[in-house]
């Protein structure tokens, strides 16, 4: 177990120092030897090393948080986080760890902790997958736009039905998503006077997506959300319709929304950009779609050129690395991962209920020939930038047997369920410097991926960092590139295939501060060539825990 970043101020700097150098708070002989005296007693500060021979130290932010889901570093140097299932936003110091609630959004739903409530009182009702979710904090925060942008699953169509309140048949659990701005008020140190920017967006128990980012375009800062397919095709959603390429549903898409509303007379066009690409008919919040559950999203300069990135979640193989950009099409559920004919004659899900229609009993579509897709979808397909993992068909088409067959235990499966995403564009970590970074809730792993020098490919194989028994849900760096700071679930199930995990992860609702120290070799390794795509990793882990 690492050491808690309070209580590493206290060493001496004859050890390797961590969140804090204890120079800052010697003051007087007095100290010094004050100092001594509770060295003695604290233990050695834990290190990691990466696989370029980078040397970390470790120490905890905090602990005991309900599921913290995004965690950003504010403008005022403040770990901002929310809390999933606490339905709260902290703000923590990074060295003290002293936490304060900003904001409550308990009261902002109409359902309770069903995941607390005995079945006899819940009647078996789904907790949404997340809950509170994504944060973003404006550019201009400490100028003239203190402002804070939030997502959260707000309503339950079945909240005050009898039973599971769901619908028959496994046609879904409907749930509402909310998107709003708050502003922050420095004296009393809350978030205050709400603004709905849109509160139809679809919900589910499953894939839910949830990201916020404010990224440029032209200039002018916009807000991007990420909307999964609402698990619709598998497990309790298997016979709930997909829209995920349909342009005029918010289901399996990225969204952009103005930040500052334009001029338009709308309660809720005003927040929608008037050159989204679908505002043919209506105001329209669509920027791109056939995205499947897309949980990261980041944003960086690079060249010149504006980048957004996206990590998404595959549904037995696939996970992708999205370069998202303006009205295209990245293929769910018709293409899936590269356009390379492995799911030929399969789907994006199976379930064993015969009752729902097709060969693999879902209401996702067969998929007769992914080339044949990608060609009808035509030049607006986007195949990913990369893929964790391309798995043969053959190797699928027994997957999908085995996932058919009554009774038999859910197999194993690779994939790394990439749950956040962020671009590291300092140049503190030597070899670093334009890599993406992507957190991992199984295996429990941060991936390093190195960009080209343009940014529109991914160079070489995946990097493992931070290894442990646990679900690394986000990730924020700290200004100066030093910090890689990562946020662990409470839960130990999130979605339709965790409920099968005999997993039982470590340090639960945490944030771990991973603070680069140096080198074991002075120079780091040669950086990776150019990806070869359709190449597999050689570490590749087999695990059927997902969103």
């Amino acid at each position: 177990m690492q050491t808690s970043c309070t209580s590493t101020r206290y060493r001496l700097n004859t050890w390797q120092i961590s969140c804090i150098s204890p120079s800052m708070f010697v003051k007087n002989t007095f100290f010094i030897i004050l100092l001594t005296c509770i060295s003695v007693q604290v233990k050695a500060q834990k290190t990691v090393t990466g696989p370029y021979g980078e040397l970390f130290s470790v120490c905890t932010v905090a602990s005991g948080l309900s599921d913290p889901w995004e965690i950003t570093v504010g403008p005022d140097q403040y770990l901002w986080v929310t809390e999933s299932r606490g339905y709260r936003v902290c703000r923590i110091h990074p060295l003290t760890s002293i936490k304060s609630v900003v904001l409550n959004l308990d009261s902002a739903k109409n359902f309770p902790r069903y995941d607390l409530l005995p079945e006899e009182q819940s009647g078996g009702k789904p907790w949404p997958q997340s809950g509170l979710m994504g944060m973003a904090i404006h550019p201009n925060f400490a100028k003239e736009h203190p402002y804070v942008y939030l997502a959260w699953l707000s309503s339950f169509a079945g909240a005050d039905s009898t039973g599971k309140g769901c619908l028959e048949g496994n046609k879904g659990c409907f749930f509402k998503t909310t998107i709003a701005r708050f502003s922050y008020n420095a004296s009393t140190q809350r978030l205050e006077q709400p603004v709905i920017i849109c509160d139809t967006i679809p919900g589910s128990n499953d894939h839910n997506g949830g990201r916020l980012l404010i990224a440029p375009v032209n200039n002018n800062y916009y807000l991007f959300y990420t909307v999964g397919d609402m698990g619709a095709g598998q497990y309790g959603n298997a016979g709930r319709s997909n829209h995920a390429q349909q342009t005029g549903s918010y289901e399996g898409k990225v969204l952009r929304f103005c930040t500052i509303p334009d001029n338009d007379t709308g309660r809720y066009d005003k927040w929608i950009p008037n050159d989204n690409p679908f505002n043919s008919t209506v105001q329209n919040a669509v920027w791109s779609y056939g995205h499947r559950n897309a949980q990261g999203i980041c944003q960086a300069v690079i060249q010149g050129t504006n980048r957004i990135y996206a990590a998404e979640h595959g549904p037995f193989s696939d996970d992708e690395i999205n370069l998202v950009e303006k009205g295209m099409n990245y293929g769910h559920p018709l293409v899936i991962g590269y356009n390379d004919n492995n799911y030929n004659q399969l789907a994006a899900g199976t379930t064993r209920d015969s009752s729902l229609p097709g060969k693999w009993h879902s209401t996702y579509p067969l998929i007769n020939d992914e080339h044949a897709n990608a060609n009808t979808i035509g030049s607006i397909y986007r195949d990913p930038l990369l893929s964790l993992y391309p798995v043969s068909n053959d190797s699928l088409t027994k997957l999908f047997g085995v996932l058919q067959e009554p009774g038999k235990e859910m197999p194993d499966w690779p994939s790394e369920a990439p749950s956040s995403i962020e671009v590291y564009q300092s140049t503190a970590i030597p070899g670093w410097h334009n890599s993406l970074l992507v957190t991992t809730l199984k295996g429990g792993k941060l991936i390093r991926l190195l960009l080209s020098k343009n940014g529109d490919k991914i160079k070489g194989e995946p990097l493992h960092y931070f290894n442990a028994k646990v679900r690394y849900r986000d990730i924020a760096v700290s200004p100066d590139g030093n910090t890689i700071y990562l946020a662990t679930d409470s839960s130990t199930v999130s979605s339709g295939p965790t409920q099968h995990s005999k997993a039982v992860p470590e340090q639960r609702g945490t944030i771990i501060a991973f603070k680069y120290i140096g080198q074991q070799q002075s120079t780091p390794p040669e950086q990776p060539q150019e990806n070869d795509p359709g190449k597999v990793p050689a570490a590749i882990n087999h695990s059927r825990d997902e969103q």
